[in-house]
């Protein structure tokens, strides 16, 4: 099993962390399997550094989805945008 690690914004790292955020929303320019730990490291993007707080968490189901692949048109995607909906 791989160890990721990859920025996060400060408003995100605590919903992760305090459990409320259950899914990430990344560009596939990287690679990650199930059972992989990704480690989210709090990057402030005002002072462009890192602040030092981090979570861990175990990477589950991996969704990919790319523009000519998915069930909307490239059109619907740029006007409506795409949603995750996490499931509890």
């Amino acid at each position: 099993m791989a160890i990721i690690r990859k920025k996060i914004w400060p408003g995100y790292l605590e919903l992760i962390e305090s459990g409320r955020k259950k899914y990430d929303f990344r560009l596939d320019d990287f690679e990650i399997k199930e059972g992989d730990t990704i480690i989210f490291e709090e990057w402030d993007p005002k002072t462009k550094k890192y602040t030092g707080r981090k979570v861990q968490k175990k990477a589950g189901y991996i969704g990919k989805l790319k523009i000519g692949d998915s069930f909307w048109s490239e059109e619907e995607i740029k006007e409506k945008g795409i949603k995750i909906i996490s499931l509890e």
